[in-house]
């Protein structure tokens, strides 16, 4: 029989291997951390290779996720799509085993990592959406909904303020089946970290809730094991098990040390290695009672169809819930949804009166969420103000977690990062907002959207200048620039309450990138909208006013600027200088539309002037002139901000006639 010590040296010696075929990468944590990963996968995960998005699987994170060959160590030898020469091709252009794991390219990878901390905040989305899903869905001996979210993190990720954040809200929430195991080997990348991290880790975890399991030897199996028990008793406190690990184990030289964190062994090193460890085989060869003691795919299926079985019992008892059910896990829309939408639009189109459109918005969800139970919100402390507590929300609370909100406190990174989480569970469609200022501190998490194709909705309101009195620290400027320079984003700005349903409908359709919507917290009046504006403002832009004569000029606007870009156009009509206005809600769709399309809404010929209240650099491809705003801002009522800005009428209309002098 295979001891679990030539177990865990498959894993090294792939890693080791790997990383020195590659000449880059790093081969450390997999090595410290192959005793509890083997321990981990053959005795405890729930999951099936021969079907990585079986729904009731156990989630498994690497959060410090440079150790991605640990990861793809365990996809491979367990039976997973992954095959031997995919390990040989790491780190190589197009190969399924990228230098960090990457959701969508090797199957059985459960999110992208590699940002440290940001893997530990999703694992918390995880494991928030099983126990909403398991309070919503499961009935007395019938538990569709039962599975635990496992996390390995270093202390980098413990280092990182997301993991404060996330661990904190995951203690107060009490995530019971959230386990993380921490890999103490006192090493990062500049070497032993006492001399920059000397927390008491423990005690700190047990002051956000949780149940820590101390000191337990990375390297016993046995030890290991109990740990494991120990977690998975817990109900209502998530579990952190403190490894003491040895980065590198089994490198004479260079285990232990920092050497062996992010670089090859070398030859050498690893032929040493592999005497030390007792590992007789060459490069890459793995022997087949090792490929046999990992091979879970018998076991998968026995536990897949056992689920079957309980849905299918479900589905008879429960055939309504279990409809909705499979449809939410699917990520798919009600069969009526299209109507509903428009009829939702058609709704706000008929506002006569000016609205903030963080208020429209909240009109907007509310109809949502009674559609929708998908529909999972929250706000980072800013709930009333960023209008995201929709009539009916539930918020989840300890002991309590099947309501439809989630009260995230002053934690907007890791909110961001656990509604990556969320959608990647499955069964939610997460939205969370916060002021727009405040996107800097989320910015990674929502590039991870990005990067991932996650279908997160972010609500950022209090999107300008107009804020007022609280002055530049709070009013963005460069936000909307940079947020739209992300790949794979959208964000979309409505003009009014028409515009925000739009943008809504549009952004629960999407499901390759997140959305961003761009909302006010001053009054804008409704605009006067044609049958036909609709399914154009949902292609990012369209012809908003057009002048009786034809136009010598356009005005490019989006969001609050677009009722001062249709006043300046009246006026200037009037003087006879004919000009139509563009809204632009979201740039993004609008610029991937056909060029006849975007052509006969912003014709060549004619002049352009873009107003937006935000830095001008990003409108210079668009337009022959900009009024913006290339500085921060500054603390005064709102008047007197936007007037000091040149976000007047009379400025608009000097600036067209400029351009058409």
């Amino acid at each position: 029989m295979t001891s679990r010590f030539e177990l865990a040296n498959a894993i090294r010696a792939l890693a080791m291997d790997a990383v020195q075929k590659a000449n880059s990468g790093h081969p450390g944590m997999p090595m410290g951390m192959a005793d509890i990963a083997e321990v981990l996968w053959n005795d405890v995960l729930n999951h099936n290779p021969a079907d990585p998005h079986w729904f009731n699987r156990d989630r498994f994170v690497v959060s410090n996720g440079h150790g991605s060959m640990l990861l793809y160590a365990l996809l491979h030898l367990s039976g997973y799509d992954l095959p031997l020469d995919e390990l040989k091709n790491f780190r190589q252009l197009h190969s399924k085993t990228p230098g960090h794991p990457e959701y969508g390219m090797t199957p059985g990878v459960e999110t992208t990592t590699g940002p440290l901390g940001q893997g530990i905040a999703m694992a918390v989305g995880m494991a928030i959406a099983e126990a909403n899903l398991a309070a919503k869905y499961n009935r007395d001996g019938l538990t569709l909904v039962d599975h635990r979210t496992y996390v390995f993190a270093g202390d980098g990720c413990l280092m990182e303020g997301i993991s404060h954040e996330a661990c904190s809200l995951a203690g107060a929430l009490g995530l019971g089946k959230l386990v993380v195991f921490y890999d103490d080997n006192n090493i990062s990348i500049d070497g032993e970290v006492h001399g920059w991290f000397r927390d008491d880790t423990p005690a700190r975890f047990e002051a956000y809730g949780w149940q820590v399991v101390r000191n337990v030897n990375g390297h016993d199996a046995h030890e290991i094991k109990l740990a494991l028990e120990t977690a998975r008793k817990s109900i209502d406190r998530p579990t952190l098990i403190c490894c003491k690990t040895i980065i590198g184990f089994g490198s004479p030289a260079k285990q232990g040390k920092e050497s062996s964190h992010g670089a090859p062994l070398g030859a050498e090193e690893i032929a040493k290695t592999r005497e030390q460890l007792g590992w007789k085989h060459g490069p890459f060869e793995i022997p087949a009672e090792v490929y046999a003691a990992y091979d879970a795919r018998a076991k998968g299926a026995v536990k897949q169809q056992a689920w079957n079985g309980v849905f299918d019992a479900y589905a008879k008892q429960f055939p309504a819930e279990a409809a909705e059910f499979q449809r939410r896990v699917q990520g798919s829309l009600p069969a009526d949804w299209r109507g509903f939408a428009d009829a939702l639009i058609a709704e706000q189109a008929k506002a006569d009166k000016p609205n903030a459109t963080r208020k429209s918005s909240k009109a907007v969800i509310e109809a949502l969420a009674a559609k929708l139970p998908e529909l999972f919100g929250g706000s980072a402390d800013l709930s009333e103000s960023n209008g995201t507590d929709f009539k009916g929300h539930v918020s989840l609370r300890h002991g309590s977690l099947g309501g439809n909100y989630v009260n995230y406190g002053v934690r907007e990174f890791a909110m961001s990062a656990a509604m990556n989480g969320q959608y990647l569970h499955g069964g939610l469609r997460p939205f969370g907002g916060t002021f727009l200022v405040f996107s800097d501190y989320a910015r990674n998490a929502l590039r991870l959207s990005a990067l991932m194709k996650l279908g997160v909705i972010y609500v950022y309101t209090h999107d300008s200048v107009a804020l007022g009195e609280d002055g530049p620290t709070h009013q963005p400027v460069e936000h909307l620039a940079t947020l739209r320079l992300i790949p794979n984003v959208q964000l979309w700005r409505p003009a009014d309450a028409f515009e925000t349903a739009v943008a809504w409908t549009a952004a629960l359709e999407r499901k390759t990138g997140p959305s961003l919507l761009i909302l006010t917290r001053q009054n804008l009046p409704p605009q006067a909208h044609a049958a036909d504006h609709a399914g154009l403002a949902a292609r990012g832009g369209y012809v908003l006013w057009e002048p009786l004569e034809a136009p010598q000029a356009v005005i490019l606007a989006t969001g609050s600027e677009v009722a001062l870009a249709v006043d300046a156009a009246k006026a200037l009509a009037a003087k006879g200088k004919p000009v139509r206005v563009v809204s632009l809600p979201c740039v993004e769709r609008f610029l991937a539309q056909e060029a006849d399309y975007r052509e006969a809404v912003l014709p060549d010929g004619l002049k352009r002037l873009a107003v937006e209240a935000g830095v001008s650099h990003y409108w210079r491809g668009l337009a022959d002139a900009v009024l913006g705003i290339d500085s921060f801002g500054e603390s005064a009522p709102m008047a007197a901000v936007l007037k000091h800005f040149g976000f007047t009428v009379e400025n608009v209309e000097a600036r067209v006639l400029s351009l058409l002098a």
